[in-house]
């Protein structure tokens, strides 16, 4: 026999189907919504591994140049940083399917033992290239971590209902931004840069036990029965970390014009067309071709791209300003900074939100771009004489901006995408924010360069207005979608 009865309402109403069979034998009918008390613990649960992987970018920082210097890194700093995040973003949307494929929980715990053998292989290394491979290492796991907690809550709740648990998300990468690099430069001084690894392990251990409950309330995981697409996994490995390469030390460790940048440019075309191609022979693609004839997601990646372009480039140049133009010491800068990410932070909750009780996200996608255009083309005006509270407020609407617009759209994407593609399109939601990020940040040191003392910086932050105009632009042709309520 069978009943339906509501359930009380917790947030939002939720329907309860419940079966009674015979014999013994339980045979669930379908799955029920979740509560608002029984969705918390597993963002709670989730939250940590955020944080793991966020902290691990931010807290490095101020401890490159003693590990370069311990280990005798030379003209090749650069690699301790950029390692973990070329094998992180190439990792990326493998995990993403991988998860979908074989649930998010059985994917969580490799990735946390990755990630932490990892940290434990940097922190215990005797020379330069050991410490880069093991970064290489562990910003594989720390890709695993970041996509499968970013599905997991697409699991749990609705898209309508997701940017109400937006403040758990945005609060951890607040935290990773403002206290990784205090945290970083405070362990460095006090202790050694090896305290920086050390203290993931109980972070970790901690993370595997919260994780571990929390991705047990998962909805029941149905996407057995795909075989892996190794051919195009490695092709996109390739193919990302080819370009991301370009990006990354192109102009700074070889010269655009040099054998090394036409070697890697052919490469990464070649490899790109072949991954291609290989994905539209794969019987179960890695990165399903269908995801990108989908406007809403292919405009929503072109999007995610371009915010962490402006995100990416505005956080290195704003206290690279205050220190060469305003003559700031770095922890100065890094104070004077502090209100961008709140604002960032603060914004995000509220995004989520507003876009919750409109069920939809292009209307505070329009005004959230179009605040970053604005916080950026007033940034592009600073100077010697820009009084600093004036400098910080221009910040808090750049920050505003961005903080409004990323978590909508993580949410449209998830949205758009059916559900046995939410993990694949997660990921490659980060693949495009990643290589959107490692572009603002070349494109900052290509504007310096080129220009130069204030103009370098007016350059800079008037190229990133440039993009954040024609990402409005994207937005306004896109069609503007209903958010699901279950």
């Amino acid at each position: 026999m069978f009943s339906m009865f509501r359930a009380r309402k917790a947030g939002f109403t939720e329907t309860v189907v419940t079966s009674l069979t015979s014999g013994g034998n339980d045979i669930p009918m379908s799955c029920r919504a979740m509560t608002h008390e029984e969705i918390l613990p597993v963002i709670r649960g989730v939250a940590l591994c955020i944080l793991l992987a966020a902290l691990d970018q931010t807290i490095i920082v101020p401890a490159v140049p003693r590990m370069a210097r311990d280990l005798g890194g030379g003209g090749h700093i650069a690699w301790i940083v950029a390692a973990y995040l070329l094998t992180g973003t190439a990792a990326t949307p493998i995990f993403g399917a991988l998860s979908d494929i074989y649930g998010r929980r059985r994917l969580m715990q490799p990735a946390l033992i990755l990630f932490c053998a990892a940290s434990l292989g940097c922190a215990a290394a005797q020379n330069f290239w050991q410490i880069v491979l093991f970064r290489a290492v562990q910003g594989v796991g720390g890709a695993g971590l970041m996509v499968i907690s970013q599905t997991a809550i697409s699991d749990v709740a609705p898209p309508r209902e997701r940017g109400r648990y937006q403040i758990y998300m945005s609060g951890m990468w607040g935290i990773a931004s403002i206290a990784g690099p205090m945290a970083g430069g405070a362990l460095t001084d006090s202790l050694s840069w090896r305290g920086i690894f050390w203290v993931n392990l109980p972070l970790g251990a901690l993370a595997w036990v919260m994780s571990n409950r929390a991705l047990r309330a998962l909805p029941p995981h149905e996407g057995g029965g795909h075989k892996i697409d190794y051919l195009g996994a490695a092709l996109l490995i390739g193919a990302v970390t080819c370009w991301l390469i370009l990006a990354d030390s192109g102009g700074r460790d070889f010269a655009w014009d040099s054998r090394a940048s036409a070697a890697l440019l052919v490469a990464a075309v070649v490899l790109t067309g072949l991954t291609a191609w290989a994905e539209r022979q794969a019987e179960s693609p890695m990165l399903p071709v269908r995801l990108f004839t989908n406007g809403t997601i292919l405009g929503n990646l072109l999007l995610s791209a371009a915010n962490s372009l402006c995100t990416f480039g505005a956080s290195l140049l704003l206290p690279l300003y205050y220190q060469y133009v305003k003559h700031t010491d770095a922890a100065a800068s890094g104070l004077l900074t502090t209100p961008f990410l709140l604002a960032f932070v603060v914004m995000s909750y509220a995004g989520g939100m507003i876009s919750r009780a409109l069920g939809r996200t292009k209307p505070t996608m329009l005004v959230a771009l179009g605040l970053c255009c604005v916080g950026l083309g007033l940034l592009s005006t600073m100077g010697r004489a820009t009084p600093f509270v004036v400098c910080m407020a221009y910040g808090v609407v750049l920050g505003g901006g961005i903080g409004l617009v990323q978590p909508n759209i993580t949410v449209a994407i998830q949205n758009a995408a059916a559900r046995r593609d939410v993990g694949i399109a997660t990921g490659c939601m980060l693949l495009f924010r990643a290589i959107g990020g490692a572009i603002g940040a070349t494109l900052a040191a290509c504007m310096l360069l080129a220009y130069g003392g204030e103009r370098g910086f007016h350059a800079g932050f008037g190229a990133r207005a440039v993009v954040a105009l024609i990402a409005v632009v994207i937005a306004a042709f896109m069609r503007d979608s209903a958010l699901r309520g279950a």
